[in-house]
């Protein structure tokens, strides 16, 4: 019997660590490869993690709720089976990488195989191991460091437990997060707000009249988002200087549109998918996977690279009945526009032969910028456009 070392995956270029939610199996379980193990949460999505090998679930090296770095190990496992490199992502994603002699004679004094040594995250040049990357990894080995997770926050145990008008609620991690992110934003960004307001009637009729066909043709639900979306990348096309995203004193000009969808979780938390190349898609590809994304975002189903590498992001304020807002920048872009709700207003309508008084369907477009780097007219030109594609929208667009 032989033990195998079970390292925490890459899971992204953006995610260093992850908190451990629950196990999956207990200590002296049999476990088949591909059997999940254990469930792990990152500040993108949460996921699963799976054997790679025949084995007994011999020792979990981490808690629920502690934090392990990507390349750490979580657990051990006895196996009979001898392993190959391509076993776990980390392997597959990193090419053969040159170890020095001394790296090498390090990891033969300490025991250490060709297949952690590749488990380990190097900072030397092509993320070479130098000797500060493997005498931190043995370290860490040695000594089996956890970080625990919001320690701060248990101090509210010590709050006065006579105050029964008061009922404390502890944040949960994925709240947390999103409070960091927040504030963090905040800082980072200095936050501008410009207005704009759409007439949408058109594509509000345009649905009305196909939705019932679309999906009984198609068996997909014929939203709104995917109009929006299209209309956001052909403004984005229009005013590339919006997809950016800030390095210090560099813009950092971006090829692709990655749109980002935040969307509300059923327990009030918030997740941002992304649509990545989406200027890419036509309108029925838009409304596939618009609806395929926020399903499964809330079904706690996305895999976090499709929470990653967003350039802009949209938020529908409308859906629980807001007017307008001013939405917070999801760093490290650079702008968002919040949707908010469509209404029927008494408007003047302009036309050749005259001007008359009728109803319409309103909307108005929240956009939130960066004024370090985006000005009040690349901001406000911006909300501008994305309203006049609205409201130029062919309504007879065959789907």
């Amino acid at each position: 019997m032989s033990e195998y070392n079970l390292p925490l995956p890459a899971m992204g270029e953006s995610i260093a660590e992850a908190t451990i939610i629950r196990w999956l199996k207990k200590e002296g379980d049999f476990v088949k490869k591909e059997d999940l193990l254990v469930e792990i949460a990152t500040d993108k999505v949460n996921s699963e993690i799976s054997s790679p090998v025949n084995g007994i679930l011999k020792k979990k090296l981490f808690a629920p709720n502690e934090v392990a770095k990507v390349g750490n190990f979580i657990a051990i496992l006895e196996t009979e089976e001898k392993f190959s490199l391509g076993s776990i992502p980390i392997i597959e994603k990193r090419k053969k990488r040159f170890y020095s002699p001394l790296v090498r004679t390090i990891a033969k004094k300490e025991g250490i195989s060709f297949y952690e040594l590749e488990t380990i995250e190097g900072t030397g040049e092509k993320e070479r191991v130098t000797k500060k990357d493997i005498l931190k990894y043995i370290r860490i080995k040695k000594n089996n460091i956890v970080i625990p997770k919001y320690n701060r926050y248990n101090s509210i145990q010590s709050i006065n437990k006579n105050q029964k008008n008061e009922e404390i609620i502890e944040m949960d991690r994925m709240r947390r997060i999103t409070a960091e992110h927040m504030i963090r934003s905040k800082n980072i960004s200095a936050h501008v707000t410009s207005f704009v307001e759409a007439d949408v009637t058109n594509i509000v009729k345009w649905r009305e009249k196909i939705k019932e066909t679309f999906q009984k043709n198609t068996g997909e639900k014929l939203t709104l988002m995917s109009v929006f979306v299209e209309c956001v990348v052909k403004a984005i096309k229009d005013l590339p200087m919006i997809n950016i995203s800030v390095n210090g004193t560099s813009i950092i000009k971006k090829r692709n549109i990655h749109i980002g969808l935040a969307t509300a979780l059923p327990n009030g938390n918030l997740i941002v998918p992304v649509i990545k190349n989406a200027d890419s898609y036509n309108l029925i590809g838009l409304i596939k996977i618009i609806n395929d994304l926020i399903k499964r975002a809330k079904s706690n189903q996305l895999k976090p690279e499709e929470t990653q590498g967003g350039t802009y992001t949209i938020s529908n304020i409308g859906s629980f009945g807001n007017l307008f807002g001013t939405p917070i920048i999801h760093q490290p872009q650079v702008a968002i526009l919040a949707i908010g709700l469509i209404q029927k207003k008494l408007s003047i309508i302009e036309t050749p032969k005259g001007d008359f008084i009728g109803i319409r369907h309103k909307i108005y477009l929240s956009h939130s910028y960066d004024h370090r780097v985006i000005d009040g007219v690349l901001g406000g030109c911006f909300a501008k456009k994305v309203a006049l594609y609205l409201e130029k929208f062919n309504c007879y667009t065959k789907i």
